[in-house]
This record gives C-alpha cells, sequence and structure tokens, in this order.
C-alpha cells in the first residue's frame, strides 16, 4: 500500500494522445508524416517524429525479432515448455516468462529502462505490446500475470512522465490498472471497437490492414477514434489511409 502511493506521489502530469486525431503508425520505418498527421508510433530505436504527439513502441511481453543475442543472454526470462522457448508463431516472437514474481520485477527492470530511454529522446507516450501474451503460453502464463507486469511497467511510465497505451485486448478495461489510451489492431475487422470506446471514449487509435475492416471501422467508429488503414508490415512506403 505504502509502495502505491508512494508511486502515485512521483508519478509525472501525463497527456493521452487527442482524441480522434489522425495517427501514423510508422513501427516498419520512419517517413516525414502527412500534413493530417497529428500523432505518430515508432520503434524505441527511433527518434521522435517533430511538431506531433509522439508514441514510443516497446514490446514488453514477447521479443523483438533482432534482439534474440540479446535474449539469450536472459534464457531465465524466457518462458519455456519442455526445454524450448514458446514462440508466438505469427511474428516469430519469444514470450517473456512473467509467471514469478522475481521474474516480473527483473524484466520490469530492462523494459524500464527502454521506457526511460523514449522519455529520454522526446516521447510523450508509450505502448506497451503484447499485453495478452498469456493466451499464447500454452497455458503456461494466466491474466493475473500479464496484468501484474503491466501494473510496474504502467507506475514506472508514469514516474518518466509518459501517457501509456494499452495494445489489443478489448475487453479488459485498461484504466483500471492505469493505462491512459489505448491501440487497437484490426478492431473493425473483428468488430471490437465498441469495447474499446466504452473504456476510453476517443482516445482510442485503430489501424486495419484490410480494406473490410477499415471500411466498417469508418462507418462505425471513424467520427469517433482515429482510424488508418496500413499495410501489414508497416513498410515506409506503404499503404496509408484515413476515414
Amino acid at each position: 500500500m505504502i509502495g502505491a502511493l508512494l508511486a502515485a506521489l512521483l508519478a509525472l502530469p501525463v497527456t493521452p494522445p487527442p482524441a480522434n486525431a489522425d495517427w501514423d503508425y510508422q513501427l516498419g520505418g520512419a517517413v516525414a508524416p502527412a500534413a493530417n498527421v497529428r500523432v505518430v508510433t515508432r520503434d524505441r530505436t527511433q527518434a521522435p517524429a517533430p511538431g506531433v504527439y509522439d508514441v514510443c513502441y516497446v514490446n514488453a511481453f514477447q521479443t523483438q525479432p533482432g534482439q534474440r543475442r540479446f535474449w539469450r543472454h536472459h534464457q531465465r526470462l524466457l518462458l519455456h515448455d519442455h526445454g524450448r522457448a514458446v514462440v508466438d508463431q505469427a511474428w516469430g516472437e519469444w514470450l517473456l516468462d512473467v509467471g514469478t514474481p522475481a521474474k516480473r520485477r527483473a524484466l520490469a527492470r530492462i523494459v524500464g529502462r527502454w521506457i526511460d530511454g523514449c522519455a529520454r529522446s522526446g516521447y510523450q507516450a508509450v505502448e506497451l505490446d503484447n499485453l495478452d501474451s498469456f493466451s499464447r503460453s500454452h497455458h503456461l502464463l494466466t491474466r493475473s500475470d500479464d496484468l501484474a507486469l503491466a501494473r510496474l511497467l504502467v507506475r514506472r511510465a508514469h514516474r518518466a512522465g509518459l501517457a501509456v497505451g494499452q495494445k489489443n485486448w478489448a475487453t479488459l478495461d485498461g484504466r483500471r490498472i492505469g493505462f491512459d489510451f489505448a491501440v487497437a489492431e484490426q478492431c473493425g475487422q473483428y468488430h471490437e471497437c465498441d469495447a474499446y470506446l466504452a473504456h476510453y471514449g476517443g482516445e482510442v487509435v485503430d489501424v486495419e490492414y484490410t480494406d473490410a475492416g477499415f471500411r466498417w471501422a469508418c462507418d462505425h467508429v471513424g467520427e469517433e477514434i482515429s482510424v488508418e488503414r496500413r499495410d501489414v508490415d508497416l513498410t515506409p512506403g506503404g499503404v496509408r489511409a484515413w476515414c
């Protein structure tokens, strides 16, 4: 209780992205934002875009493909099933083992340093990806495990003055653990946008990877949240459209 109170007192004021403002998801590479864009998300290894609200992408619950060498030195923090690292097959990412308090504290120190780096670089917010890693864990992790690490990281980000975005998991009311806005992938494709609206109002950014999902999102929630059509690899010269 005392620790939570102290964390709240140390947290800096944060401001979420402007509601229903055009957003550009630039994880595949940085480009100059279009004139209509007011919010840009880039990987933590990239510099923020000037003149807009910047969100820093951090893969907080799984590994980035280019970081395998780093994580081989932290094998005990990777989730294993019968001696093999558990992989998110869709993206080729190892799952982090958030299943014990000690491992969550160790991961929070590593990811926390990345979050602090986002703040030093000039970002205003951080997106914590793969909050729902338990759903790909072969039943080795639970919802509670992921949420326990999320609480630690949200506090760390707030202490650094960063707003924090809940990535996916539409049915979760992330505000209860401190998330400030939501980042949705394909909420139009899966008809989940209303769930995010219920929790976050207009403070939702959504990326759609298909024409059908983009049309549905624009028709149903395009006047309330930010919706962008992108190619799935988020390439610098790839597809870009807004409602």
